[in-house]
């Protein structure tokens, strides 16, 4: 097999990679990957050699990595904050890093690799770009590999990225790094991931993190952060119907300005300009952007994420949890939805339960009408009819709702195409949801 080939889909050789180029906006990403296989000390690799902490966090380390008693720098006690991490030696929580180099800026989620805690994983990585998926090298892909695989493929991250570590202990051999980079090709393809990105590196070493491994001579490919560096980050906002979920009404009490009203909220996805025509949903009417409102200055346009205040030609009734939309892209509002969700509570999921669903800024009554299947973790098949959804559990739902929502569907944006269960009694979150385009049956007109 061709190792470039397989460790550069999607990727750029190294040649390509270090010529200078300008900074490229901010990457979201997510690590994942099986109890001991490496990942906190990859990503303290990452941060240590990218010169990304502190010379107070790196003492600090150094002071509790002599208490342990090792030799050097423990690097994952870099990203296991909690107390309990450090002492059980596993990540629980997820562990968010900051950092940057001069082509691009990086908020980086560690999520926890066993298990019981792949709702952690799901709320981690429900923003990412990319997922970087971690592999021992000495035990290939394993069942929590398949799982990371699963969840990623859910929440449509749109780039993978394994991850071959340890490669040290296994002599750095290419046919060892060929054999799970095919088999994780495999897999991926199975579940829906077309492009994925295979790097053999030890992070313990330091090889192909940040700097070349000058024991792998037969890889060609880009390092873990040049490949970081060079994948494309996010959607253009101009490739995405517009989006803007209404957070406040402002009205002003000002003499000069005594009929102002506008519409304050944070742009999800797409542009807005002025002159557009847009519908407010769920109520379906209609107006034409009038002003646009950002940091208190008039604009002629604003894209996602920025937040903005929208001024309409007519007088509508619109309040927080309204949507406004282009006219000519609207989604349809309905009070039936069917989902792909991921249970978070420790507190069942049942069939016949009443619930609050919360859309981006909206909130309304709901009722659980079927939990139709769960998903087996173990071989990736759907068990029908299970009736209950325990933590952890991922299952398909249908929900109906007292009031008409708008949501996407989370394969075309992901979030307006997302939504949360929370308990109507204590405020607790439930579920997290991945809503199907409706069709036309689940489609609701809004009188």
């Amino acid at each position: 097999m061709d190792i470039t080939a397989v460790s550069s889909t999607g990727g750029l050789p190294r040649t390509a990679a270090t010529d200078p180029l300008p900074p490229t906006g901010t990457l979201r990403l997510a690590t994942a990957g099986s109890v001991d296989d490496g990942k906190s000390t990859l990503v303290g690799r990452l941060l240590h050699d990218s010169k990304s902490v502190l010379a107070d966090q790196l003492e600090a380390v150094e002071h509790a990595s002599r208490n342990r008693g090792a030799a050097g720098p423990d690097l994952a006690l870099l990203t296991d904050g909690l107390r309990a991490e450090r002492e059980q030696g596993i990540t629980i929580d997820v562990a968010y890093r900051y950092f940057a180099t001069p082509r691009r800026r990086f908020i980086l989620a560690d999520t926890p690799g066993h298990v019981q805690y792949t709702r952690n994983m799901v709320t981690g990585a429900s923003t990412a770009d990319l997922a970087l998926v971690l592999v021992d090298a000495r035990n290939g892909i394993v069942e929590q590999t398949r799982r990371h695989l699963a969840v990623a493929a859910l929440l449509r991250i749109p780039q993978v990225t394994l991850v071959v570590n340890k490669m040290d202990l296994v002599g750095r051999s290419e046919r060892v790094f060929e054999s799970i980079a095919a088999e994780f090709a495999a897999c991926a393809a199975s579940l829906g991931v077309s492009r994925t990105t295979a790097i053999p590196v030890s992070a313990l070493a330091g090889d192909n993190v940040v700097h070349p491994s000058d024991g792998m001579d037969w890889y060609a490919g880009p390092t873990v952060l040049e490949h970081l560096e060079t994948v494309p980050a996010g959607v253009d906002p101009c490739t995405e119907p517009a989006r803007l979920p209404v957070q406040y009404v402002i009205r002003s009490n000002s003499t000069d300005h005594p009929d102002y009203r506008g519409y304050a909220g944070q742009i999800t996805s797409g542009l807005l300009r002025v002159g557009d025509r847009v519908v407010v949903l769920p109520s379906g009417r209609t107006s034409v952007i009038e002003a646009i409102d950002t940091l208190g200055r008039p604009a002629r346009a604003a894209r996602a994420p920025q937040s903005v205040t929208v001024r309409l030609t007519d007088d509508l009734d619109v309040s927080r949890g309204d949507l406004l939309v282009p006219a000519a892209a609207a989604p349809r509002a309905g009070r039936r939805l069917q989902a792909t969700v991921c249970h978070l509570s420790e507190r069942p999921l049942r069939a016949g339960q009443h619930v609050l669903l919360r859309h981006t800024t909206r909130t309304v009554r709901a009722l659980v009408v079927k939990v139709g299947s769960r998903l087996d973790l173990h071989d990736l098949t759907e068990r029908a009819g299970p009736g209950v959804l325990e933590a952890n559990d991922i299952g398909r739902i249908v929900v109906r709702t007292a009031e008409p929502v708008a949501l996407d569907g989370y394969a075309e944006l992901r979030r307006t195409g997302s939504f949360l269960l929370i308990d109507p009694g204590d405020g607790d979150t439930l579920t997290a949801g991945m809503a199907d385009m409706p069709d036309d049956e689940e489609a609701v007109t809004a009188e």
